[in-house]
């Protein structure tokens, strides 16, 4: 049942992203950065971490969580080092899923012919 309510939930926000695509006419951009505020927001009102609990992947995969990551590590690093803490806070946690966007994009680019 785990692995249904993951899909539901993770179908569910691409779902709404698509439609912020489709019938508010915004473009990719705007839609990402409005799901990475969303994942902020819901985290600082305290909502993101019971979603995680409740949809497990389907709320720690989706672009979201990206925003819940930012926002974790700018808190915990803030409350240790002040401001300096949250600036760096944001790059410690979410280095890892950065770096590997960058290495895997390499790596698709140097297996598939990218189209011009």
């Amino acid at each position: 049942m785990e692995f249904v309510i993951a899909f539901v939930v993770g179908g569910l926000i691409c779902v709404i992203g698509q439609l912020l695509m489709d019938v508010g006419k915004l473009t990719p951009a705007h839609v990402m950065s409005m799901l990475v505020v969303a994942g902020v927001v819901l985290d600082f009102f305290g909502f993101y971490d019971p979603f995680i609990k409740f949809a497990g992947a389907g709320a720690t995969v989706p672009i979201t969580s990206f925003g819940h990551s930012l926002y974790h590590g700018a808190i915990t690093e803030a409350e240790r080092d002040g401001l300096v803490g949250m600036i760096t806070g944001i790059f410690e946690v979410t280095s890892a899923g950065i770096s590997a966007a960058i290495v895997f994009g390499f790596l698709a680019a140097l297996v598939f012919k990218p189209r011009s």
